[in-house]
């Protein structure tokens, strides 16, 4: 009987021409007739790239990309595209580099998406849509996105192959962190999702609002430690899975993570398994003898693991406390909103030690702390309809798994 997920790794060298790499993709896509099937049947597709940066501050390795998507994975993939669909295509990312928060004109992949005629949205503008999670969120039950996706048929995510000092890995999945809005008044801050808890919750979330057909992990060379500047590594290999959950936890097989691990056994080492919780609250699987998996390469295609950036007694005692801030404010909900209606707030030992508009540039939460360094900070948009509908048994959750 057909698995209910389709995932191939192919074998592709990192000094391959352009046309080696786009014959690769094309075969190691072709078996993944559901994603084609729901690609030429769409009339509009938005794609995400884990690509936009600074062209100054692109970081290279082995001759290529070594922290983001590299150039001739995205040119093979948008010519594969062409040739099997006339789906308007539209690319979107956010900009968190400066300049406003706006994506400059002249941003690193412009020329590439000129090329095959690629639309570009900025998610840190508007117009923007409310978009409720299929079936209830995780951490949240909507998040406010850019409108491009309330037409858009389908989603495709395309990712780098690397560890990440705060998610252990990042592969498809939290490569869609890059979509919710930045800018206030509307956006939030990227510490307000960026958080301890939450962020390993609210990945799953983006990812069933936007439930990506087709999923690509360019691993030609990847990165061990954290996300930026980490070493790089040959990896000789591109990934493509017709759903997220699966192709990322056949991406970490191949890393040599256990997809079913979880903090703090490594890489998890700050937080928990986004896509097991994925798996865990019923969109995809992180088992895969459910996985039509088939692969031309065998793991550990190099060492990886995360990068240690604090001591895992002090983690321990951040993940513990922001429970306790979360589940305190969830108590005294009511006395905090007639104080603080319509603000942000930082709780700590269980006040409320900052208020305002804007907690976009306080700085790093190391710092905001004081003396208290061992007790997390939370920030909380203080709404009396709680619009955003935080699941606060997320925090019961991970007392529990740390008890």
């Amino acid at each position: 009987m057909e698995k209910a997920y389709k995932v191939r790794a192919s074998h592709c060298d990192h000094r391959a021409s352009e046309e080696e790499i786009y014959q690769v993709l094309k075969r190691t896509t072709a078996p993944l007739t559901r994603s084609w099937e729901k690609i030429e049947k769409a009339h509009k597709i938005v794609l995400k790239f884990n690509m936009i940066k600074y062209r100054e501050r692109i970081e290279y390795f082995a001759g290529r990309r070594r922290e983001l998507v590299d150039d001739s994975v995205c040119r093979a993939l948008l010519r594969l595209l062409k040739e099997r669909t006339s789906a308007k295509l539209v690319a979107t990312d956010t900009f968190v580099y400066g300049n406003g928060y706006r994506t400059p004109e002249d941003f690193n992949y412009r020329h590439l998406l000129d090329y095959y005629g690629v639309e570009y949205v900025d998610s840190n503008l508007p117009p923007y849509a409310m978009y409720e999670v299929p079936g209830g969120g995780s951490m949240f039950d909507r998040y406010l996105l850019n409108a491009c996706f309330a037409d858009a048929d389908e989603v495709i995510s395309v990712a780098k192959m690397k560890n990440h000092a705060f998610m252990g890995i990042t592969l498809c999945m939290k490569n869609l962190f890059g979509l919710p809005p930045v800018i206030p008044p509307e956006g939030r801050t990227r510490s307000y999702y960026h958080h301890f808890i939450r962020l390993s919750y609210l990945l799953p979330d983006l990812a069933k609002i936007t439930n990506p057909c087709l999923n690509i992990v360019d691993a030609l060379t990847g990165q061990w430690g954290r996300e930026w500047g980490g070493v790089g590594r040959i990896c000789n290999t591109l990934i493509a899975g017709d759903q997220v959950t699966a192709t990322d936890a056949c991406g970490m097989t191949l890393m040599g993570h256990d997809p079913k691990s979880d903090w703090p056994t490594p890489p998890f080492k700050r937080d928990r398994n986004h896509v097991l919780i994925a798996a865990q609250h019923g969109f995809g699987t992180v088992d895969l003898d459910q996985i039509d998996f088939q692969s031309e390469v065998k793991g550990p295609l190099a060492e990886f693991d995360s990068e240690e950036t604090d001591a895992p007694e002090t983690v321990a005692s951040w993940r513990r406390t922001t429970c306790e801030q979360g589940l305190i404010y969830r108590e005294e909900q009511k006395k905090i909103i007639d104080k603080h209606r319509g603000e942000f707030i930082y709780m700590q030992d269980g006040s409320v030690v900052w208020s305002g508009s804007d907690p976009t540039n306080l700085g790093s939460r190391r710092i905001l702390s004081g003396d208290k360094k061992d007790s997390a900070l939370w920030l909380k948009y203080v709404d009396p309809e709680e619009r955003e509908g935080e699941h606060y048994e997320a925090y019961e959750e991970c007392l529990k798994l740390a008890s």
